[in-house]
């Protein structure tokens, strides 16, 4: 496998520069410095050409925003390691106090709200009070998060809006938020398989049947355990630097490092042997 990258005219200059350092590195290590190409044009009219390479091309990892990926995964006729939108969920359990669960929160959503790791749906449990609600939701206010809220959050706080039907499969990547307030972690888990992405998912709980549950349950690639979903990235999760997230069930899920692009290749000797 020989890779290659392909980069869009606005950061054409910044992707030559990593090619060059790219290829220094290889010089160190005492490897052919072109084992890596760099395509230099930007047409779009050579992604179609990539993505009809079949037979020529092992594999294309894309990064970028919605449309590329949905053109590569409508088009593409060699395999792919994507992932399509970062539907990410927080679940605040019964019992979990309002100060670790402002924290995460904030984090989950306000850290980087534009990456496909940041939390777009808040799912609260009902028997939180509104003042512990209130503590947590008033926090992601004062920084400008917008709270799009279901009808049961609508009666414990001022929403800025009431949450539709499509909020709940929506990837923001802004300073916004969908918050539903469920009664248990069944209903909590059902939610997220139905409207997530398979991206990340966290769940805020001290009960250990309700993070089993969840664990056992929950479709996505990365599930956290009282932490904030921001922390799906391969530098974390220490796999180096990060090529790519998958939430395909294959090859690879999760954050894709160097690693996670091997194969295996077999070469078997007999003599004269046959199998009974």
């Amino acid at each position: 496998m020989f890779p290659s990258y392909v980069g869009v005219s606005e950061c054409i200059e910044t992707n030559r520069k990593l090619y060059e350092c790219i290829q220094e590195a290889l010089k160190d290590l005492q490897l052919n410095p072109y084992l890596v190409c760099f395509v230099e044009q930007t047409d779009r009219a050579y992604v179609q050409e990539l993505l009809q390479a079949e037979g020529k091309v092992d594999v294309i990892i894309p990064r970028g925003g919605k449309s590329l990926i949905q053109t590569i995964t409508d088009n593409s006729r060699v395999p792919t390691i994507k992932h399509l939108e970062g539907i990410c969920h927080t679940i605040w359990d019964e019992g979990y106090p309002k100060e670790q669960a402002q924290s995460i929160i904030h984090n989950a959503k306000l850290r980087r709200p534009e990456i496909c790791g940041a939390t777009e749906t808040l799912l609260i449990h009902s028997s939180h009070s509104a003042e512990d609600i209130a503590y947590v939701l008033d926090d992601l206010k004062s920084q400008g998060c917008e709270i799009i809220g279901c009808e049961r959050l609508a009666q414990l706080y001022s929403i800025d809006r009431p949450a539709e039907e499509e909020d709940w499969s929506t990837e923001y990547l802004d300073k916004k938020i969908s918050v539903k307030i469920v009664d248990n972690i069944e209903e909590s888990v059902d939610h997220v398989n139905q409207y997530a992405s398979g991206h990340t998912e966290s769940c805020l709980t001290n009960n250990n049947q309700s993070i089993q549950y969840f664990f056992q349950n929950c479709k996505s690639a990365i599930l956290m355990h009282n932490a904030s979903t921001q922390f799906a990235d391969g530098g974390e999760f220490g796999f180096g630097a990060e090529i790519g997230i998958s939430t395909d069930k294959l090859h690879v899920r999760g954050p894709v490092g160097a690693k996670h692009l091997t194969t295996f290749k077999y070469q078997v000797t007999g003599d004269h042997t046959t199998r009974s």
